[in-house]
């Protein structure tokens, strides 16, 4: 090979950069990474749709490639988002709140964070319930449908039911402030790391005190583990690299699995519960964060949706906050221009506490299953169930059932 032909030393890792960075001296050829998500995302609709029509969505063959092909390559991507989750929040954290430095200034940051997420939170809710009771979808269904959807999930619901009310039971003789301190505060952190859903919450309470922490000790003491976690967080970015160069095929496989099964014939019963959700999901989406990124940040909005495209598609394709953190976290950086100790404080801690997607699904949800069922709900308890069921308890839920929700349903 001449010696002008020789790929350049950071080739690689220039492939790997962020496909909207404006500061990327040489961007890589060929397609932008969200481009080709979006593509994928077409080609998994488009594909499933076909195989429905042709050869029905319980066809042998239909079934054994599911099963044995597009349905692991869509759980293997997943899980490998998820796998690195744990490490990316807790070393994120830290290093966030260290860099931050000085505790008055994360009492800001942390201030401003909670406030923005309690308002935009109860917008999103209040638009979903407001669509609900004027367009009101558990009306708008056959007496077909209803008795098809009840024999279909009765007995998931009477389980969920009764695991809520051994739960209620089990926290009755607890006060509510007692109750938030189990909630937030882990008794033991290596019982919420382990198990098949770790308790997100716990460990960002553990990282955000022990981050506390070191800005209260001297330089020399806590730089060692500063240094930890600062390589610990690059490794886990380096992961998130190399993982996401499989999403434009995991993302077709996991439209893939839904459409193919399914079709249009579950949408199409559940049309104006599916068309109200995504109503208001995209009047929450492109109005007000619209306006939020106007005034708050000085942004046009259409330009930073365009640098944010590939964390869109993401969270889009995988319906999973925690799964979509480590893209919003890099691409925030690198598109935006966050400073990192800002962006990893406030973006991990919104993965869990600001679920605005979830809080208006899940207020259109129990308005919806209220009708159905023929029961009228006020407002104040529609708000309240909302906002309790896209806490991090809906969160952990998420975590587990990632893989079989539909993406239609759940876009947030």
């Amino acid at each position: 090979m001449a010696e002008n032909d020789k790929l350049p030393p950071d080739n690689y890792e220039r492939e790997m950069t962020t496909d909207l960075d404006d500061e990327t001296p040489d961007k890589p050829k060929g397609l932008a990474l969200h481009t080709k998500i979006f593509i994928g995302l077409a080609v998994g609709v488009f594909g499933g749709l076909f195989a429905n029509y042709a050869v029905g969505g319980k066809n042998e063959w239909l079934v054994w490639t599911v099963d044995n092909f597009t349905k692991p390559i869509g759980s293997l991507f997943l899980n490998l988002l998820l796998m690195i989750v744990v490490p990316l929040v807790f070393s994120s954290l830290v290093v966030g709140v260290a860099g931050i430095g000085d505790i008055r200034k994360l009492g800001r940051i942390g201030a401003k964070s909670f406030a923005y997420t309690l308002v935009i939170s109860a917008i999103s809710v209040v638009i979903g319930l407001t669509l609900a009771n004027t367009i009101q979808p558990g009306k708008r269904i056959s007496a077909e449908t209803q008795a098809v959807l009840k024999a279909e999930f009765s007995s998931g619901a009477s389980a969920a039911t009764d695991a809520q009310k051994k739960a209620a039971e089990a926290a009755k003789s607890d006060s509510p402030l007692m109750q938030a301190v189990k909630t937030v505060v882990p008794s033991n952190i290596f019982n919420s790391v382990s198990g098949t859903s770790p308790n997100m919450l716990h460990i960002m309470f553990f990282a955000l005190i022990i981050g506390i922490a070191i800005t209260l000790l001297p330089a020399p003491v806590s730089e060692p583990f500063v240094k930890f976690n600062e390589a610990l967080f690059a490794i886990t970015a380096k992961i998130i690299d190399i993982v996401m160069q499989l999403a434009p095929y995991a993302v077709a496989c996991l439209l893939f699995n839904n459409v193919a099964q399914f079709g249009l014939e579950l949408l199409a019963s559940l049309g104006w519960f599916v068309a109200t959700v995504l109503l208001g999901l995209s009047i929450h989406f492109f109005g007000v964060y619209s306006l939020a990124i106007y005034f708050l940040s000085k942004i046009n909005p259409i330009d930073f949706f365009r640098r944010v495209q590939t964390v869109i598609l993401t969270a889009f394709s995988t319906s999973s906050s925690n799964a979509t953190l480590p893209t919003a976290l890099r691409v925030s950086n690198e598109n935006l221009g966050v400073p990192k100790e800002i962006n990893n404080f406030v973006l991990t801690v919104g993965a869990t506490a600001n679920q605005n997607g979830t809080a208006l699904y899940e207020g259109v949800t129990v308005l919806f299953l209220a009708q159905l069922a023929g029961v009228i709900l006020r407002w104040a308890f529609s708000f309240r169930s909302s906002i309790l069921r896209s806490s991090a308890a809906s969160e952990r839920r998420a975590f587990l059932q990632v893989r079989s929700r539909s993406s239609s349903a759940s876009c947030s």
